[in-house]
């Protein structure tokens, strides 16, 4: 008995083996990379490459996907999606935040990233819309878009995508982002779930939303800030008392914010002035970096890091410089079109709707939690641009304008045996959740809470209330 079991077993590995080989040589050869230069050695397989979304006019979008970083089959697929709008996914999430790797201090190589979310998932990252980063078309009129038809082009990339790794068809999806991607991922989740209730064969496998600082409601995020300002002691008594007795935010809109009095407008304009080049609004605590500084330093071939609270806060500047060196965009199989500008983390070619970014994501939000689709609002504590004042208010009244009870009641939530953040659950399907120390690019400053916080969502776990475990 004890032989044909360890044969069995031994079967039973190969198959397994053989399973996981055929899974990834099934994926799109041409669109393997092989490696990235000065990329340390891992054993997890990367693609990247374009997918036309409109091939009349020539319209492709460019992608970068990682496996997981173990058993990649048995995982989920995230997508994840950088905000703005017009803001680099791959420059962004995959490179900054919470991708395998960063760029090293001299902009010419890249480090591992212990923390990188392909602990828990395989990762896609997009550059949407075109005119963001590497995406691009041969249309110019198309850089004069919105929302619509980023949703709408994010859907046929998908559809297109999933037809070169047909392999990843069943596993679950969850759609990721932050910022102005409270914008994008609701849309994209409301497309697809349109498009799964209308298909008759292929539907997306869609398990959950999950969105950082998101943009949901103008005229709500944007006088957060203000509130934000004077409860972290950037601005005075006085200007606070003079924004909550003048300013009016109902109708507040991103093309004419201070259309309102002059006491208010002032007002407002002031406390705007206390970001200057010595604070970081994305992250109030962190230190700054000096541009001409860094910039002379990656040319002459010296380390640019500076550290600010364990983070390198010259990053953004080493990660420019990386992606423009030909044989990195050679590697990646990117900028195939020629393009006439340098790579960029957010797009100066785009003319992106102002009505649109104005819009109410509420209505949209509450569509998908009524197909009863999980949604997680996080916020790092520490960011000016979208506070998490305004999201929690918003949450709130989102779960009580579908009657969701509360499920699990407001309290501290732990990792490592610390605080991780605070959260609170409604209705068993939307959780509102901060993590301690993080900003407005939540896996960039707290990389180790953001991954905990993350597994626990594509685990379909509930962030851990007690103080009870080591991990």
């Amino acid at each position: 008995m004890a032989r044909l079991s360890l044969q069995a077993m031994a079967l039973a590995m190969v198959m397994v083996l053989l399973t996981v080989k055929w899974f990834a040589e099934a994926y799109p050869e041409e669109d393997l990379v092989v490696k990235l230069p000065g990329q340390p050695k891992v054993g997890f397989r990367q693609y990247a490459g374009y997918v036309d979304v409109d091939q009349k006019v020539g319209r492709s979008l460019f992608y970068y996907y990682v496996e997981a970083d173990k058993q990649p089959d048995t995982k989920p697929l995230t997508l994840w999606l950088n905000g703005g709008p017009g803001c680099s996914s791959i420059g962004g999430g995959a490179f900054t935040e919470l991708g395998p790797f960063y760029p090293t201090g001299d902009g010419r190589a890249l480090r591992i990233n212990s923390m990188s979310w392909n602990k828990a998932s395989n990762l896609l990252f997009v550059e949407s819309p075109a005119g963001v980063g590497w995406s691009y078309s041969n249309r110019s009129l198309d850089y004069n878009t919105g929302d619509k038809s980023t949703a709408n082009d994010m859907l046929v990339f998908l559809l297109r995508w999933f037809n070169k790794f047909p392999e990843l068809n069943s596993q679950d999806l969850f759609l990721t982002g932050e910022s102005y991607a409270g914008h994008y991922i609701p849309q994209l989740a409301d497309a697809i779930l349109d498009y799964n209730s209308r298909s008759s064969g292929f539907k997306f496998n869609i398990k959950g939303v999950a969105i950082g600082n998101p943009l949901l409601k103008l005229d709500r995020d944007g006088p957060a800030t203000y509130e934000f300002f004077w409860a972290h002691g950037m601005i005075s008594d006085e200007l606070r008392l003079t924004i909550l007795s003048h300013c009016d935010f109902e109708g507040y809109t991103f093309s004419s914010p201070h259309n309102v009095s002059k006491a208010c407008n002032d007002a407002m304009i002031e406390s705007d002035n206390v970001i200057s080049e010595y604070v970081n609004n994305y992250d109030v605590l962190l230190d700054v970096c000096y541009p001409s500084i860094v910039e002379q330093e990656l040319r002459l071939k010296k380390m640019a890091t500076k550290m600010s609270l364990g983070v390198d806060v010259c990053m953004t500047y080493e990660r420019r410089f990386y992606f423009n060196l030909p044989e990195v965009q050679q590697a990646l199989h990117a900028n195939r079109s020629h393009l006439p500008y340098e790579w960029s983390m957010c797009s100066s070619l785009l003319n992106y709707s102002g009505i649109d970014v104005n819009l109410n994501m509420i209505p949209t939000l509450k569509r998908i939690l009524q197909s009863k689709t999980p949604v997680w609002i996080f916020s790092g504590d520490q960011d000016s641009v979208v506070p998490f004042l305004g999201s929690r208010t918003l949450v709130r009244e989102l779960a009580h304008d579908l009657s969701f009870e509360t499920t699990v009641p407001y309290g501290a939530w732990f990792h490592k045996r610390q605080v991780g953040g605070w959260a609170i659950e409604y209705g068993k399907l939307l959780t509102f959740a901060t993590v301690r120390g993080a900003a407005h690019m939540v896996p960039y400053a707290q990389p180790s809470r953001a991954l905990h916080m993350f597994s626990s969502f594509v685990g379909g776990r509930r962030l851990p209330s007690k103080n009870t475990f080591v991990h």
